[in-house]
């Protein structure tokens, strides 16, 4: 069995046919999923699709793209922490490659997550894009070692890995892994250990190779496992078993709950 760590099936492209997108997740063996907040004013959508599936669940948070929108407080992100089936503070981190200027307001962001995860217990969900150094540099300072997570979504260098994996944070692939030039990422694959390692989709977004280019959705987060199996010559069941087995650990989530 496989499953999705990271995707918005909230989102209108996946949300609008969501039926055939549960029973296309049925059919490829993928039982459960972590749909991600990137927003406040959209989170209730993401509380009621965990609400409605037992096999979903949901995590709490202010996606460093979105400027302007309301900002959390720490305590605003820990009451909410406590709702039903949450059970990760983010998706957060830095992106400087999308947003530029003085980004200032995106770190102090980064840092309020921080501090909520390591006060209601919970791990982060951590976005990061050309912005590598600031934010391990940040997680250091912040402790956020203390809460644990997951650096998802993963593109960067394998010392970037070792940065995180030092930190106690697992390493999440998505279908970027199955693209024919990703040869670093591939690597970073081939190296991060089987026990500190997730798979997901971002869906609708990066769908994997043989979809690259089309939308995508969590069914397809098996071609990410089938990929890193190639990659370190070992069955595919082997990865589906490792990485389903971290996600239930990491997030306080039971294999049975479908």
């Amino acid at each position: 069995m496989f499953v999705d760590s990271h995707c918005h099936v909230n989102f209108p492209e996946l949300a609008d046919k969501l039926p055939d997108v549960l029973e296309a997740m049925i059919r490829n063996r993928v039982t459960h999923a972590l749909c991600i907040g990137v927003n406040l004013p959209e989170l209730p959508g993401v509380l009621q699709l965990a609400a409605d599936h037992p096999n979903i669940y949901a995590s709490v948070g202010v996606h460093p793209d979105y400027e302007d929108t309301p900002e959390p407080s720490i305590d605003t992100l820990t009451a909410l922490s406590r709702r039903d089936k949450v059970v990760a503070i983010g998706e957060t981190g830095l992106d400087y490659f999308r947003v530029t200027g003085d980004l200032e307001w995106q770190r102090a962001r980064f840092r309020t997550h921080i501090r909520a995860a390591r006060e209601c217990g919970k791990p982060l969900v951590i976005h990061t894009r050309s912005a590598a150094a600031d934010t391990l540099a940040i997680m250091r300072e912040e402790r956020a070692a203390e809460a644990g997570g997951v650096m998802h979504c993963f593109t960067e260098s394998w010392d970037v890995a070792l940065g995180a994996l030092d930190l106690g944070f697992h390493i999440s692939f998505s279908g970027i892994v199955t693209f024919k030039n990703a040869l670093e990422l591939k690597d970073v694959a081939r190296r991060v250990p089987l026990d500190r390692m997730l798979i997901e989709t971002d869906s609708p977004y990066l769908a994997p190779v043989p979809f690259r280019g089309k939308q995508n959705e969590p069914a397809y987060v098996r071609y990410v496992a089938e990929e890193i199996a190639r990659l370190r010559d070992i069955p595919v069941e082997e990865v589906a078993a490792a990485t389903s087995a971290n996600f239930f650990r990491l997030f306080g989530v039971s294999a049975n709950a479908h």
